[in-house]
């Protein structure tokens, strides 16, 4: 039992693994000290609720998901979108606010702790990577807006929007306390170089402790004004409590935690996925959600708030030489001793090295190689991400993910809705000649003047009937009109009944004017669909054949003789007459 529910353990019986699993899970602990507290402040929750949320959360999702390097607890992204979507029920950091994202963690773990079970893992694939990436540039924008005012050494209202925040610092910019500006830039600097120079060295640790150093030196100073420093933490131990608010509150954050699901799975099942392609594991999605739902369930009554896969310590657990989902159980049981040791340390972190940090965070997230790429990729989908970022600075961010899902759904239906409808032709008259696209051919290809050679690419549903229909008809309508039609449909992927619907009225269309519709090689399902709807029948099953040639040679039988007695072009083999393959190739050639 034990073997099934963790396929890992007998691997981790070996002492080498575990010495590297301990290893490992010391050197994330060491990452997540700064960015627990850093997480916390910026979730609107006292700096210890980021420690515990390292713990409880992390311990649960290793030993119950799928991913044996994928480190859960809190994240940036989470943390920014939880005092967003909070902030106006309750000012941040009281205790009725701290009630209230204890449930919204409950009520994520639930939904995704049902999005497993129900196996509804693959709902997240419909969140596209392009709005994703411009919800995370503007998580970015935000993360950095909301570290100015502690960088510069102002205080302002809690829960202003972006654009508060810098109408606040525009209009405070001159009280700014420039020694809090001197160790945000110092803790950003040291901390950004190292990770480019020593990216195995915790690089954000080191950054903070130059930064604290920085300002207790400042605090000594006679002339100089005190910067503010975090001051004393509670106990690392998380503390059991249930969370306690009214139940008539309840239906209003169940909204808010549906926005949380969706941001926590999709950065999960994202993480699990790169972390998975490098060290070569594949992940089950819905056991990850699973995984996931029943750490943020266990963590509500923990005092932790909403947890998910991290970026910043996953990728990092894999280098240090993680082999097994214990070393994010380590990782979590090393915080206790390292907090507890550290205690007075701590406490003299000053929130301007923790903005230095956030500032390094949200470059770090803003990804500018990235949307470099994607503008000289697709312009479309560059413009989906930058209107998903807009929205994300300027909506609730639960709107801006659903914008930008919906942007990019109607992307793909827009693209859907268009299938290609090629006109096909023989680029020679030899016995192999190639089947082209007519209208990609470098010379102009003859066409026979009574059957149209149509290549379909892509499905035929609701969506796209109007811009099939309209296509055929312009077919229909040309004034030398081919009036037998053959559709090459191997690459018509899907059909629906008003597709269906459409080739009958087609087929109706095509024999009215003394034509008929034929095609080659129809996909299974395709041909299904036709059978249930009766299409099939209508058509005839004489109508359908397996290769160009069978079906060339048995259309042109039914062809109308006299067009072909003043045919000069002879574009077929059974039509083919010697006296004009010379005028034929002169024609190519042109």
């Amino acid at each position: 039992m034990l073997n099934r529910l963790l396929p890992w353990w007998p691997e981790w019986r070996d002492p080498a693994v575990r010495r590297a699993d301990v290893l490992a899970g010391f050197t994330g602990a060491i990452v997540v000290l700064p960015q627990g507290i850093a997480f916390a402040t910026l979730a609107g929750l006292p700096p210890q609720f980021g420690l515990y949320a390292a713990i409880v959360p992390c311990i649960v999702a290793a030993l119950a998901g799928s991913s044996r390097h994928v480190v859960s607890g809190p994240t940036n992204a989470n943390s920014l979108a939880l005092a967003a979507m909070l902030a106006p029920l309750a000012t941040a950091g009281s205790p009725a606010y701290i009630e209230l994202a204890l449930v919204v963690t409950l009520l994520v773990g639930l939904m995704q702790l049902a999005t497993g079970v129900l196996r509804l893992g693959s709902i997240a694939n419909f969140i596209s990577p392009t709005a994703l990436l411009g919800f995370t540039g503007g998580a970015a924008c935000l993360i950095a807006i909301h570290a100015l005012k502690d960088g510069l050494g102002l205080t302002l209202p809690a829960g202003l929007s972006a654009l508060g925040v810098l109408r606040g610092v525009a209009g405070q910019l001159a009280q700014a306390q420039w020694s809090a500006v001197a160790v945000a830039l110092l803790t950003l600097c040291s901390a950004a170089v190292l990770r480019a120079k020593r990216p195995r060295w915790p690089f954000m640790l080191i950054g903070v402790v130059a930064g604290t150093a920085l300002a207790w030196c400042l605090n000594h100073w006679p002339s100089g004004s005190p910067i503010r420093v975090l001051g004393t933490l509670p106990s690392p131990l998380p503390p059991f409590h249930l969370p306690d608010v009214p139940w008539a509150r309840w239906p209003e954050l169940a909204g808010i935690a549906a926005a949380l699901t969706v941001v926590a799975l999709s950065q999960s099942i994202s993480i699990a996925k790169a972390v998975g392609e490098r060290s070569g594991q594949r992940v089950d999605g819905n056991r990850e959600f699973i995984g996931q739902g029943l750490s943020n369930i266990v963590g509500s009554l923990f005092s932790c708030y909403v947890s998910c896969g991290s970026l910043n310590r996953s990728l990092p657990n894999v280098e240090s030489g993680a082999r097994t989902p214990m070393a994010a159980v380590t990782s979590a049981l090393w915080v206790l001793p390292l907090v507890a040791l550290t205690a007075p340390l701590l406490s003299a972190i000053p929130y301007a090295a923790i903005a230095g940090l956030l500032v390094l965070v949200a470059w770090s997230l803003l990804d500018l190689p990235r949307w470099r790429r994607l503008a000289g990729v697709s312009r479309t989908e560059f413009t989906v991400a930058l209107l998903t970022l807009i929205a994300t600075l300027t909506l609730r961010l639960e709107i801006a993910v659903l914008v930008g899902s919906a942007l990019s759904l109607g992307v793909f239906l827009h693209r859907t809705s268009r299938p290609a409808m090629r006109t096909m032709a023989f680029a020679s008259t030899e016995r192999t000649r190639p089947f082209v696209v007519r209208e990609e051919a470098s010379a102009t290809l003859p066409e026979c003047p009574q059957l149209k050679l149509l290549r379909m690419e892509g499905s035929v549903y609701f969506g796209a009937t109007e811009h099939v229909a309209d296509r055929l008809q312009e077919l229909r309508e040309q004034p030398q009109v081919q009036k037998h039609l053959l559709v090459m449909s191997k690459s018509m992927n899907f059909i629906d009944v008003a597709g269906s619907e459409l080739w009958r009225r087609e087929l109706q269309a095509r024999r009215a004017i003394g034509g008929d519709l034929y095609f080659h090689r129809p996909r299974p399902s395709v041909t299904k669909q036709w059978q249930r709807d009766g299409f099939l029948d209508e058509l005839g099953a004489q109508h359908i054949f397996p290769d160009k040639q069978r079906a060339i040679h048995a259309i042109c039988q039914r062809l109308d003789p006299a067009v072909c007695a003043h045919c000069h072009l002879r574009v077929f083999h059974e039509c083919a007459d010697p006296t004009i393959i010379a005028p034929l190739k002169a024609d190519a050639a042109v």
